[in-house]
């Protein structure tokens, strides 16, 4: 009977064990693959560009796989993010290169994904230039969960619910907590310090 009620007890904690992750994917990546992502004249081209495919804890709980875009000389410290990210269970809703959104960052924030290289100007007002995610060396993460609130304006506009950072839920970034963590520890700064226009979603290799 013992060994019995042992096993049952091992099987039922196995199967709560969550699933290990698989080792990340890094490709090349092509212009047609970025598609509207890139053009001509954008500060980087496929070249610099590498696909990293990443394994994330869902808001389920579960294990799925997603891929961003980023410059090649930052892809390590990406998978080292992305790999505590997993194994802290911090949850990311999707992760799909912007491409699948015809490049639009309204639509992907709206889709609250998360994302790497998209060639565009940085949203805030000032004179034009390039977004730091231009360069590949930005991610924003679960962007209706971590808004970027310019001016007043709350975007994308369902992050409305979460401008008041006070109530803090699960896909949050929060000073101390998971998520900004694990990218100081690569050396990665947070858009969420901005004291103007604090932009929750944004992490970069240059502060920008």
């Amino acid at each position: 009977m013992m060994k019995r009620i042992a096993c049952v007890v091992f099987l039922t904690l196995a199967a709560a064990a969550p699933a290990a992750a698989q080792p990340p994917a890094v490709a090349h990546v092509t212009a047609a693959e970025l598609g509207k992502s890139y053009r001509a004249g954008c500060p980087v081209g496929p070249p610099q560009l590498r696909r990293v495919e990443l394994d994330y804890r869902g808001f389920d709980g579960h294990r799925h796989r997603g891929a961003l875009i980023v410059n090649a000389t930052v892809v390590g410290a990406v998978e080292r993010v992305f790999a505590r990210l997993y194994a802290e269970r911090f949850p990311i809703r999707r992760m799909r290169p912007i491409s699948a959104y015809g490049g639009s960052d309204n639509r992907s924030m709206a889709a609250d994904n998360t994302s790497g290289f998209n060639c565009r100007a940085v949203v805030a007002p000032g004179p034009t230039r390039w977004s730091v995610h231009a360069y590949g060396e930005a991610i924003d993460v679960n962007t209706i969960e971590n808004p970027y609130l310019e001016g007043g304006k709350v975007l994308p506009p369902a992050g409305e619910a979460f401008a008041d950072r006070t109530r803090v839920r699960a896909g949050m970034a929060t000073p101390g907590g998971t998520l900004v963590n694990a990218f100081a520890a690569v050396g990665w700064q947070w858009g969420g310090r901005w004291t103007g226009s604090p932009d929750y979603q944004h992490f970069s290799a240059t502060g920008g």
